[in-house]
């Protein structure tokens, strides 16, 4: 009777363990969302992209447009949106020019046209002629003091990747559409 009941005992110990037990079922990898990849620049791990040097460490970036990219752009297509009055306007702006943001305190001096915006060292470049990562070289002023870039000279708006580096505004969204050429 002793042996009945410890083979039983150990069958019910067994019995309870495994019920116990629950079986792990492999859980779904959440996928992220596409998201469309970001401009392929090539710098040194030591350097950052501008206006995103590290505190008392300053890069200064020359920019070098290729002649044959100078010769062919002569402005861009900037598309300005006001926050507050929920208004979407498009300006065709020259290069090297300033314009005034209507009914604000803001203007927006442009600089270079890049059709293919490459970081390198210490260069900004566009690496063709072709549109494979449109940039524009912009500075913005408010009441006359630089407000972008926070640092360095050139803040860049990228027309396919509007949302690296944006100018940030509490009333004014700007945004690059496109490069015009002549």
């Amino acid at each position: 009777m002793k042996k009945f009941l410890s083979v039983a005992m150990i069958a019910v110990l067994l019995l309870f363990g495994a019920c116990s037990k629950k079986e792990e079922q492999p859980q779904p990898t959440p996928q992220a969302p596409m998201m469309k990849q970001g401009p392929i620049v090539e710098t040194p791990s030591q350097a950052l992209p501008p206006g995103h040097e590290a505190t008392g460490q300053k890069v200064e970036y020359n920019v070098v447009v290729p002649p044959d990219v100078k010769d062919k752009w002569s402005g861009v297509k900037l598309i300005i949106e006001d926050k507050q009055t929920n208004k979407i306007q498009e300006y065709t702006v020259k290069l090297s020019s300033e314009f005034k943001i209507p009914d604000s305190k803001l203007t927006i001096k442009v600089g270079d046209f890049l059709p293919d915006f490459k970081l390198g060292a210490q260069v900004i470049t566009s690496a063709s002629n072709n549109l494979v990562n449109p940039a524009a070289g912009v500075m913005i002023y408010e009441d006359g003091s630089q407000i972008f870039p926070e640092s360095g000279k050139w803040g860049w708006l990228y027309a396919e990747h509007p949302t690296m580096h944006p100018f940030q505004h509490s009333r004014f969204s700007v945004l690059l559409k496109e490069g015009i050429a002549k």
